[in-house]
C-alpha cells in the first residue's frame, strides 16, 4: 500500500472527498512537516510555524459549520487529518488535536454571540484554543478541582493553576473549568467554564520544557492570579462545568487521541517492516525468519482491527449514533494494540532501536502519551462494564445513580454533519 492509499476495509466509512483529504493530507505532511520533525525534537520552543501551517489550511475548522467559516467536514475528516500526520509527527498531530477539543465546547455550549465571534477566527486559524481543566495535585480528578472564580458583584476573580494543556505556551483563548459553588456542592453543578485570552492580566503560561514524548507540542502549565472575567466570559451556564468538560473529552478528545495511537501504530509497523527486510541475515534478511514474520503478523493484525475499530465509531458519530461506548473501545483498544507493536517494534530493532535519535524510539515515546488523556484504559473499562451491566439487568436507575444519557446522543444534531466537503479550504 503506497503512502497516500486508503486501505480497502474503510471503504465504508470513506467517500472519495475523504479519500482526496488523505491523500492531501500525506503530500502536506511529507512537505511540510517531515523536515521540521528533528527541529522539533531539540528546540527548546514550540515552533509556531507547525500551527501557522496546519491554520493556512484551514484545519482547525474542520468540525465548524460552514456558517462560521469551518470545513463542516465532519469527525470521519478530522480522524483522517490527526491519523495521517501522526503518521509523520505526533507532535504535529497533537499541535491540531488539542486545539479541536475546545472546539466541542463552543459548538455545543456557546452563546450564538460567542460562536458567532469566536468561531470565524479559530476556523481560519487566527485564534488558537486550549482547553484547562487538569491540575498539577489533581490531575484528571475533576471533582478535586481547586481552581476557583469569585463573583464580585461585577465580574468573576479566577484564581488557580491548571496542569498538562495542550498548546498551553501558543494558545490565544482558553476554555477554563473552575470551582464556583461552596465545599460540599456536588460536582455536577459545582463547576463552571470560562473563555479566559491569554493576553488577559494574571495570565501567565510556564515556559516550554521538552518531555519524554510530544517533543515539539507544548502541554505545560498555566497560571491564573486574580483574573477578572466579565459575566459574557461564562461558556455554558454558571454550573455546567462539568458537562463542558466531559462532552468535549468524550466527543472529541477521545476520536482525537485515538486517531494520534493509531498513526503512531502505522508508523511502527512500517519503519519495522523496512528494517527487518533490508537488515541482512544468514544467505538472507531479518524477514525471512519464522519468528520474525510472525511478530509482524501480530503488529499487522493488532493494526488492521485498530483501523477498523477508529473509522468505524467516528462514522457512527458523523451520523448522530449513540456510539460512547464506541468511541471508549477504539481508544482504550488503538492505544494498548499501538503500545504492543511499539514493544514489538523496538525489539526487532534490537540496539538499533535504543538510539534516542532514531524514528522508532521517537514513535515508541510518543506512543506513551496518549494513555490517560481522556481517561486511562481502567476508566475505559469501567464505562463499559457499566454498560454491559445495565443490558444484562435493565432496570430502573436508583434515585442517587440517574440513568447516564449518553453524550452522542444528547448532541447528536451537533455532531451530524450535512453536506460535508473536506476537501472545500
Amino acid at each position: 500500500m503506497s503512502a497516500s492509499s486508503t486501505p480497502r476495509v474503510l471503504d465504508t466509512f470513506l467517500t472519495p472527498r475523504h479519500q482526496a483529504l488523505w491523500e492531501d493530507v500525506d503530500a502536506f505532511a511529507d512537505e511540510e512537516i517531515r523536515p521540521r520533525v528533528t527541529h522539533m525534537e531539540t528546540a527548546r520552543y514550540v515552533d509556531r510555524k507547525v500551527a501557522r501551517l496546519l491554520a493556512a489550511r484551514g484545519w482547525f475548522g474542520v468540525t465548524i459549520p460552514k456558517a462560521y467559516g469551518g470545513m463542516q467536514a465532519g469527525h470521519v475528516a478530522k480522524t483522517i487529518l490527526i491519523h495521517r500526520l501522526a503518521l509523520v509527527s505526533a507532535a504535529a498531530a497533537a499541535i491540531l488535536q488539542a486545539s479541536l477539543i475546545p472546539v466541542a465546547a463552543l459548538l455545543h455550549f456557546g452563546t450564538e454571540r460567542q460562536r458567532a465571534d469566536l468561531l470565524p477566527g479559530v476556523a481560519d486559524g487566527s485564534v488558537l484554543l486550549s482547553i484547562a481543566v487538569t491540575e498539577p495535585d489533581q490531575g484528571g480528578h475533576i471533582g478535586g478541582m481547586t481552581t476557583a472564580a469569585e463573583w464580585d458583584g461585577k465580574a468573576w476573580i479566577l484564581t488557580g493553576t491548571k496542569a498538562h494543556i495542550g498548546n498551553s505556551q501558543i494558545a490565544d483563548l482558553h476554555v477554563v473549568v473552575a470551582r464556583t459553588a461552596p465545599p460540599g456542592t456536588r460536582t455536577s453543578e459545582a463547576l463552571t467554564a470560562f473563555l479566559v485570552s491569554g493576553e488577559r492580566r494574571g495570565v501567565s503560561a510556564a515556559r516550554y520544557v521538552g518531555a519524554f514524548g510530544l517533543r515539539g507540542f507544548g502541554f505545560g502549565g498555566i497560571g491564573f492570579d486574580r483574573v477578572r472575567l466579565p459575566p459574557e466570559n461564562v461558556l455554558g451556564e454558571v454550573g455546567q462545568g462539568l458537562a463542558v468538560a466531559q462532552s468535549s473529552s468524550i466527543l472529541y478528545g477521545r476520536p482525537n487521541l485515538t486517531a494520534v495511537s493509531l498513526g503512531l501504530h502505522e508508523a511502527a509497523l512500517d519503519l519495522t517492516t523496512q528494517y527487518v527486510d533490508n537488515r541482512p541475515r544468514y544467505q538472507g534478511t531479518l524477514s525471512d525468519v519464522g519468528v520474525v514474520r510472525d511478530r509482524l503478523g501480530a503488529m499487522a493484525a493488532r493494526l488492521h482491527t485498530a483501523r477498523v475499530l477508529t473509522y468505524h465509531a467516528v462514522d457512527m458519530l458523523d451520523h448522530g449514533t449513540d456510539c460512547d461506548d464506541q468511541l471508549i473501545t477504539a481508544k482504550t483498544f488503538g492505544h494498548e494494540a499501538a503500545v504492543d507493536t511499539g514493544r514489538d517494534a523496538m525489539e526487532l530493532h534490537g540496539a538499533n532501536g535504543l538510539d534516542t535519535s532514531g524514528e522508532v524510539s521517537r514513535v515508541f515515546r510518543d506512543m506513551q502519551t496518549t494513555y490517560a488523556p481522556a481517561g486511562t484504559g481502567e476508566v475505559q473499562r469501567l464505562r463499559l462494564a457499566q454498560t454491559a451491566l445495565r443490558e444484562h439487568r435493565p432496570r430502573p436507575a436508583p434515585e442517587d445513580e440517574p440513568e447516564r444519557i449518553p453524550w452522542s446522543v444528547r448532541f447528536a444534531d451537533h455532531l451530524r454533519h450535512v453536506d460535508p466537503d473536506p476537501t472545500a479550504v
